[in-house]
């Protein structure tokens, strides 16, 4: 992933609705969702959420596609992935005792609680 492309993918994400329109995106699967599903599952109404869903879909986040008459939409798991590999494809120097223990992929749930202990 190129740097011109990185910057709009962090940006339509700095957003909080389109993180979270994301986020249940990632967890939907390729299949994707329909536009009414994400709707009722994040309380956002129809206009707000089709603002949303361009701007993920102008950053190249979510793919979309017809199904009748709605649409389906899903994240692009290349792009999210290249967007993760761009963050971190230099990490710790490339030195990999470092990068196995500081690198390695955390659930954010995980992540949360870790943070937490360590403030206590």
């Amino acid at each position: 992933m190129k740097a011109t492309e990185v910057v709009p993918a962090l940006a339509a994400l700095a957003q909080e609705n389109r993180l979270d329109v994301f986020r249940l995106l990632v967890q939907a699967g390729p299949d994707g969702m329909a536009a009414g599903h994400i709707a009722d599952r994040l309380g956002l109404v129809s206009a707000t959420l089709s603002f949303h869903l361009a701007q993920l879909k102008h950053a190249g986040l979510v793919t979309v596609r017809r199904d009748g008459r709605s649409l389906i939409y899903a994240a692009d798991y290349a792009r999210m992935n290249g967007l993760i590999g761009f963050l971190t494809e230099n990490c710790c120097r490339g030195h990999a005792a470092m990068q196995a223990a500081a690198c390695a992929p955390v659930p954010a749930r995980k992540a949360r609680r870790r943070e937490t202990s360590a403030r206590t």
